[in-house]
């Protein structure tokens, strides 16, 4: 299986466009634009996440002007979008198709291929501290990596194809709960993958 992107070139730059933050704030945080093709015999539904896999992992560090984070601080994995259940018949997302905006406290019921399901993204969390900001962020909502980070941050798009037209997932799910439910009905995966950084010494 291969996945394309009009919006993407695989490890080239990430346009703002398709960021949920740059230099000035708030980003236009549409989704790119994706397509699969080559799909196995047999799929019945196709899955998708985006992660980051660069996140710094310790917070006190993240945003400060006094200080850069080390390019060697531990890492973690950052869920930018989670989507189970797509039909089998479908091969493209259209750019801005299920996210055109951020929306402060999260999209409410984002849009998506008829019959998919989208999970929470790691926004949820981050901003759960944040009586301002604090909410259910379902869908996609793109990169916004700390403007002190010494690091270049990935993002990879993954899409699965899989043998069951529908995943047993709670409301809401995670990008864990889907990675589990997919154990053992993956047909084939698919991957790119862009960089996005707010450091301008980057």
């Amino acid at each position: 299986m291969k996945l394309s992107s009009n919006s993407l070139r695989d490890g080239a730059p990430i346009d703002r466009e398709f960021a949920a933050g740059d230099a000035q704030g708030f980003a236009p945080d549409r989704n790119p634009h994706l397509a699969w093709s080559e799909v196995p015999d047999g799929v019945r539904s196709f899955a998708l996440v985006c992660v980051d896999p660069d996140v710094p992992t310790v917070p006190d560090t993240v945003g400060r002007t006094d200080m850069t984070i080390p390019r060697d601080q531990p890492r973690c994995d950052f869920v930018h979008w989670v989507m189970a259940d797509i039909a089998p018949d479908v091969r493209e997302l259209a750019a801005g198709s299920c996210s055109d905006g951020f929306v402060v406290k999260g999209k409410a019921d984002p849009a998506g291929p008829a019959g998919s399901r989208q999970g929470l993204n790691d926004f949820t969390g981050w901003f759960a501290g944040n009586p301002d900001m604090a909410g259910a962020y379902l869908g996609y909502d793109g990169p916004y990596p700390p403007f002190n980070d010494e690091r270049l941050h990935r993002y990879f798009f993954r899409v699965f194809a899989l043998d069951v037209a529908t995943l047993d997932l709670p409301t809401p799910f995670t990008a864990g709960d889907l990675h589990r439910a997919m154990q053992g009905h993956v047909l084939a995966e698919a991957t790119l993958h862009g960089t996005y950084t707010l450091n301008p010494a980057l």
